[in-house]
């Protein structure tokens, strides 16, 4: 009887050990996870939020019930996006796996529409009448022969502004190292949030650059840092969409890493 105690306590022991790995080993991997979106205030079924995970680079958005599925694991960030709602940010935990009930809540922004300013662009049918009467961008752009993908976008034609230009054309490997190479491992993930067809229809009709410093680990004010770098002119940083903001910079990378080859 003892040695049949001692057996069974054995066999319960290996049996543990046994599914401790087995958990610890299914943390790390990635699995699908289902939860749920709603509106905080209603408790309404949210459709068409978009989800990204930050991690493992990849998207999705919800569907008319507010259901999502995406890859994921323990400790993943996800991060939550939709208009005129607050961005929401969440670490996966073991119980959002294990049970797949998780139910999400986003918060509507009280916002207040501000005044608009229309400029008398009338037209008056003559062309050169008009062509004069309208705004230009006025951004000049150089490139580097023997690179032709490589631009410099000086901002203006003034003496300062493309001063600026040519001398990053003499010395651009300076401005990109000083960019890009403490920013190494987050601007790996450029192509993948380039093939991703949902984070680029999300960052397609956003201009508050919030996804993009979620996935780059950017401060507010570092993307424009960033494309300063790159010569990219004042009136592109300010007219241009998410996913505008994205090629750019993914662009100045592999121009970045084509040099220093």
């Amino acid at each position: 009887m003892y040695f049949y105690r001692v057996e069974k306590r054995i066999l319960f022991g290996i049996i543990y050990l046994f599914w401790g790995a087995y958990w610890g080993c299914s943390q790390d991997s990635l699995q699908i996870f289902r939860a749920k979106v709603e509106d905080q205030s209603t408790g309404l079924a949210m459709q068409s939020v978009h989800v990204v995970n930050l991690n493992e680079v990849s998207g999705t958005t919800t569907d008319l019930s507010g259901q999502f599925e995406i890859m994921a694991k323990v400790q993943d960030t996800l991060y939550f996006s939709y208009i005129g709602y607050k961005p929401l940010k969440v670490a996966v935990t073991n119980d959002m796996i294990r049970f797949g009930t998780a139910i999400f809540e986003m918060t509507e922004l009280a916002f207040a529409l501000e005044e608009i300013v229309l400029q008398p662009y009338r037209l008056t049918g003559y062309l050169d009448i008009d062509v004069r009467n309208s705004p230009i961008n006025t951004s000049q752009r150089y490139s580097i022969a023997g690179l032709p993908n490589l631009g410099y976008e000086s901002g203006g034609s003034s003496l300062k502004n493309i001063a600026r230009s040519f001398r990053s054309l003499f010395d651009p490997l300076d401005l990109m190292y000083s960019t890009f190479s403490r920013r190494s491992k987050e601007m790996r993930k450029l192509n993948k949030m380039r093939s991703d067809e949902s984070i680029r229809d999300l960052l397609s009709v956003k201009f508050d650059r919030q996804v993009l410093m979620q996935f780059l680990n950017l401060e507010p004010g570092e993307i424009d840092e960033v494309l300063g770098n790159c010569n990219y002119s004042e009136v592109f940083m300010k007219e241009a969409n998410d996913l505008q903001i994205l090629d750019a910079i993914s662009k100045c990378y592999e121009e970045y890493r084509v040099l220093v080859m």
